[in-house]
Formats: structure tokens, C-alpha cells, sequence
């Protein structure tokens, strides 16, 4: 832990440096450099007190959320400013490099003063993460999209034609703050009138008390007509911390397994169940957490076993390289699963239609929307809360309605 503070100081005093270089070249104040110097000196103090004061036997709370959120705020658009000095200064040594070996060195200096525009440029761009961890801050975390996506099969029951299912996940209902914004999402959720809900995993971040003020508001979640389902997520085994003994741990989980049922929803333990519709059924199959990275509780083929290779199948999993190692290919053929887990990374760009990026690309293959291997499909849910980081910015929380439809295209 000392270690790691240690590195983080430094790393963090390193882009203090050059963002106070970029101030000085653009600044000509002594009491305004001053100030910004003494304000920076507080804010990593405030930053590292926090950090040391974790306690894994706790697990994130809203000051180890404050602190992560200070870092963004405060460092990313530095860290932005110090690249650009950098790259500056690169320039300024390959140049003073050339002048050295043209023997200009007396009349200009080996390094060439710092550019005021270059300062300008970086402050510049500085400004974009910051206004943009700002707004996730403060209006991204609970700005609630409902995303639609119509996905056509050739083998779907003819009675399932046209067949609405909404789909949350990641709750982590420890983050939450604010009883109106997640009244507000329960009111869309029951505005979407779906016939099915499903429910994927992480109702917590860690302990299941955390839920408890929620309960009552997830209640409200009206009563679907083929029912509401749900799985657990990564987060719903309480992994990430220290736990006093083995037992303490093993009640929580219980205590965390008992919360799905609180609210109304089935929980599905590497089982599945039929849905019938007139003389039609398609099979719905829950695992427990399966992630490449992560624990691997979930048991496609138990859950399975007596499903029939024929049967129209829809899976919950909450990790999406679950699909991407075991589902995609699998002798089943499951022809959709829903997951979630990623949360985009809470950051990104997307442009519906057009673009759509976020660091969470480069750690997951399916990260967020739907994507297709083979005729199967999986739908991956941006989630529904937020965790470490108190915002959104580019990546919103989501509701997603899927309509089932016969036939072989795509829209």
C-alpha cells in the first residue's frame, strides 16, 4: 500500500511540474502562480489523505468515490497539458540537438524558450476532459437512456413474434445519492410496458445493506406478464473486500442472493426455465458469474442440461466474455444472451449509427450494444448505476428493450 502511494505521488507531482510550467508561460502573476500553487498543494493532499485511508474491510465508500472522481477532475486534464509540454519539449531538445551539431548553440541556446500559443493549445485541450468529468459528475451518472434494438431470427416461435424485453443491470445501488433520479428510471423502466424483464447481475457493490434503502424503489418495478428474472454479477459475491471470517462473507452473499427475491425478481442460478406463450415456449437459462477475468461460477452446461438443442434459447450471463469464450460457439446455439458488466468504462463516445468508442474496447470484444457471431447475438447493457468513478461522460446509464421478430434481418 505505502508502495503504491508512493508511486501514485510521484507520478502525480511529475504532472503537477508541467502543468504549473504551461500556468507560468501564459501567467505573469506572482499571486495568482501562487495561488494556483497552494490550491494544487491541497488538492493532493486531500487526494492522498484519501487514498491512504481505504480500508478493504469496508470496500469502496462515497469518500474513496470522491477522492477517484478529484483525481479525474484534477489530474486527467493536467495530464493532457503535460503531454502537450511534452511533446513541446521534445521539439525544443531535437532542435537544440541540430543547433549543437551546427555549432549554433551561442546564438540561440541549446533549448529555445517555451511557446506561449503551445500553453495556449494544451489549456485548450485540457478543458475538454475537465468540462466533461464535470458534466458526468454532475448530470451523466443519472441521465438515463432507453435504447431500442429490434433482432430478427428465422427459428423464433411464431407466438413470440414481436415479443419486448427490457433488460437493467449493474445497479450497484451503493453509489446512489439521489431517490428522485432513480425514482425517475423506474418510472421509464414501467413506461416501456414490456412483456419480460431481466435483471443481470451486481445489485451491489459489495455488502447487501447497501440495497436496503432501495428496496422499497425497486419494488415498484411493476409485474412483467412472463415474469422477472434475474442473474448475479461479479459484484454480488462480495470478493472485493476483506471480510472478518469466512461465515461473515457467506451471509452476506446469502444475504445479497436474497435481495433479488425482495424485489420481485427470480433468481436464476445456473438453471433455466420455459416461457410459454399459446402453444409456443422458448427457454430462458441464468448462470452464475462467468468472466475471463473474473470468477467463474457460472455453469453453462448444468443450466442447459435438459434444454434441447432445438428450443428457441435466451441467456443471461453478466460478463460479456463469457459469450465471447463459451456461449458464441457453444453445441446449444444460444441464440441470444444479455450481459452487462463493462459500463462502457463510464467514458467514451458514441454517436448512435455512426461511432462508438471507449477504453472498455480494448479489454472486451463486446462491450456495449449488440453484436452478432453466426446468427447469435449478444446484447450488452451499458448499466443501469456507476461505480469507482461518480459519473458518466459519453456512455450513459441505460434501459434497454429488445423486440423479439421472426425472420432474417436486421434493424
Amino acid at each position: 500500500m505505502v508502495f503504491r502511494i508512493v508511486v501514485l505521488s510521484i507520478i502525480l507531482l511529475a504532472i503537477e511540474l508541467y502543468a504549473f510550467q504551461a500556468l507560468k508561460t501564459l501567467v505573469k502573476s506572482r499571486g495568482v502562480l501562487v495561488f494556483y500553487q497552494i490550491l494544487s498543494l491541497l488538492l493532493f493532499v486531500v487526494i492522498i489523505y484519501s487514498f491512504t485511508q481505504f480500508d478493504r474491510s469496508v470496500g469502496q465508500t462515497r469518500q474513496t468515490m470522491f477522492a477517484m472522481a478529484l483525481v479525474l477532475v484534477v489530474y486527467v486534464p493536467k495530464l493532457v497539458l503535460a503531454l502537450v509540454l511534452l511533446g513541446e519539449d521534445i521539439f525544443r531538445m531535437g532542435a537544440g540537438s541540430v543547433n549543437y551539431l551546427i555549432d549554433r548553440k551561442d546564438e540561440v541556446g541549446f533549448l529555445a524558450s517555451r511557446r506561449k500559443f503551445v500553453s495556449q493549445i494544451g489549456l485548450g485541450l485540457a478543458a475538454v476532459p475537465f468540462l466533461s468529468l464535470i458534466y458526468g459528475i454532475t448530470v451523466g451518472r443519472y441521465n438515463y437512456k432507453v435504447i431500442k434494438q429490434r433482432i430478427f431470427f428465422p427459428d423464433l416461435p411464431d407466438a413470440f413474434d414481436g415479443f419486448r424485453i427490457t433488460q437493467i443491470s449493474d445497479v450497484h445501488s451503493g453509489s446512489f445519492d439521489n431517490p428522485e433520479k432513480i425514482n425517475y428510471a423506474i418510472d421509464l423502466i414501467n413506461e416501456q410496458d414490456s412483456d419480460m424483464i431481466l435483471f443481470t447481475g451486481d445489485i451491489v457493490n459489495t455488502d447487501a445493506k447497501e440495497m436496503h434503502p432501495w428496496i422499497d424503489v425497486f419494488k415498484g418495478i411493476k409485474g412483467h406478464q412472463y415474469g422477472k428474472f434475474a442473474v448475479l454479477g461479479n459484484h454480488d459475491y462480495g470478493e472485493y473486500v476483506t471480510w472478518p471470517t469466512e461465515k461473515a462473507k457467506e451471509e452476506n452473499f446469502q444475504a445479497i442472493k436474497d435481495l433479488y427475491g425482495q424485489i420481485d425478481f427470480k433468481l436464476m442460478l445456473n438453471e433455466h426455465a420455459y416461457i410459454y406463450k399459446g402453444e409456443d415456449k422458448i427457454a430462458l437459462i441464468g448462470v452464475e458469474n462467468w468472466g475471463h477475468n473474473f470468477k467463474k461460477a457460472g455453469d453453462i452446461n448444468k443450466a442447459s442440461q435438459e434444454v434441447d438443442q432445438k428450443d428457441f434459447k435466451i441467456l443471461m450471463s453478466h460478463d460479456p466474455s463469457h459469450w465471447d469464450y463459451e456461449i458464441k460457439n457453444h453445441e446449444k446455439n444460444f441464440h441470444l444472451t444479455f450481459s452487462g458488466h463493462t459500463h462502457g468504462m463510464q467514458f467514451g463516445i458514441e454517436i448512435p449509427g455512426y461511432f462508438k468508442w471507449s477504453l472498455a474496447q480494448y479489454v472486451y470484444a463486446q462491450w456495449a450494444g449488440l453484436y452478432e457471431n453466426l446468427g447469435r447475438y449478444v446484447y450488452v447493457n451499458r448499466g443501469f448505476g456507476y461505480h469507482a468513478y461518480p459519473g458518466r461522460v459519453g456512455i450513459m446509464p441505460e434501459i434497454t428493450v429488445v423486440e423479439l421478430k421472426k425472420g432474417t434481418n436486421v434493424s
